[in-house]
């Protein structure tokens, strides 16, 4: 099996990148011609009219000189330089709006790129032997192919429009120059129409065809997509910014799950530790957050805006936070300690909903000193 038929893995972001800092991008000449000459229809569509009028009295300009200059070099010498300049006014929007398009064509496909790689110097560019190479490659027989079928399309198109109008051609030559460049003026943007037409439907199968052709030319191997994630993903830069990655979007799921805790237990300050429990899912309490310093911070102030109960019990939040992971249940050695505290959350929630405005006095927090390290047990 050659090589290019064992390239069946898309390329990775890398390679892509690689790619594009050399200068290799999915480009449809066929596409940016077609933006262009749809720009200068576009212009002559909206000011069609005000062009044809200065181009009718250009060419009046130009053909019909006046007689006793023609022999007069001081006065024929500032009349052609007049007579450039007003030519150049008169396709001055064409031009402006060609030059645009041809700037803006590229990021219909690839983008914008600029790549020194691409410009550099390269002896394989003037190797003959390379050249040959690339004159008999699969490559130019598609663009051998391609432009034949362009001529063939376009000149279809041409004699099509050329019969259809024979008539009005033929009139031309019977007119006065001032009526025949106003029919010749809608005349070409008829012709432009047509040409559209065939440069649409060339760009419609070339852009893709140049957009499947650049990912196919970037297909890697099974082994060379292995090897780039060995390469990446075992470097030590990679790597840590994987795992700082991974330890905010931790963070970020603890923090989001706060409001949905019975009970956070803190140290006061270093620790805290974020507890839920539903008697009919759960076979003991679970942990959903726990923190220290910054990000037991954070769970204080997101418990405090949902309005969870903070409880201060040093011995067991260090115990808590040392014995039990993220989404784990408490360990055993801590279930009595950890029913007094849910125990003195209920019985506020009690006298909260009950009590609140009298002057019963709250139940007392419990004193929660003797507790177990909580290490898991082996």
């Amino acid at each position: 099996m050659s090589d290019q038929q064992q390239r069946t893995e898309q390329a990775t972001p890398k390679r892509l990148r690689e790619a594009r800092e050399r200068g290799e991008l999915p480009r449809s000449r066929e596409l940016t011609t077609a933006i262009v000459v749809g720009a200068g229809v576009l212009v002559m569509m909206a000011a069609g009219s005000g062009i044809a009028e200065r181009a009718t009295a250009w060419f009046r300009q130009a053909l019909q000189p006046d007689p006793a200059m023609l022999g007069d070099p001081s006065r024929m010498l500032p009349w052609f330089g007049q007579l450039v300049m007003a030519g150049f006014m008169v396709a001055a929007p064409l031009l402006a709006a060609g030059l645009v398009a041809a700037i803006v064509g590229p990021l219909a496909l690839g983008g914008w790129n600029f790549s020194t790689k691409a410009v550099r110097f390269d002896p394989k560019r003037i190797n003959p032997l390379s050249g040959l190479g690339r004159m008999f490659s699969a490559n130019a027989l598609v663009e051998l192919a391609k432009g034949v079928g362009k001529s063939a399309l376009l000149g279809a198109l041409g004699a099509a429009f050329l019969w259809s109008r024979r008539d009005e051609f033929l009139a031309l030559s019977r007119m006065d120059v001032g009526p025949a460049l106003a029919s010749g003026v809608g005349l070409c943007m008829s012709a432009l129409g047509w040409l559209m037409g065939g440069l649409i439907v060339i760009a419609a199968i070339d852009a893709p065809y140049q957009w499947f052709s650049h990912a196919k030319r970037l297909r890697m191997t099974r082994q060379e997509v292995r090897d780039e994630f060995k390469q990446t993903e075992g470097s030590p830069e990679v790597k840590g910014r994987l795992r700082r990655l991974q330890a905010e979007r931790s963070r970020k799921r603890m923090i989001a799950a706060v409001p949905e805790a019975d009970v956070v237990i803190v140290n006061p300050t270093h620790y805290a530790v974020a507890l839920k429990y539903d008697a009919q899912k759960m076979r003991a309490p679970r942990v959903v957050a726990k923190g220290v310093d910054e990000v037991a911070l954070a769970i204080r102030e997101a418990a405090k805006g949902a309005r969870v109960p903070l409880v201060e019990a040093p011995p067991l939040a260090r115990a808590l936070y040392r014995g039990a992971s993220v989404d784990q249940e408490v360990p055993v050695a801590l279930y009595a300690a950890v029913a007094q505290v849910l125990t003195y959350v209920y019985q506020l929630r009690q006298y909260a909903a009950t009590s609140a405005g009298t002057r019963t006095a709250p139940p007392a927090q419990p004193r929660i000193d003797d507790v177990p390290n909580g290490e898991p047990d082996e």
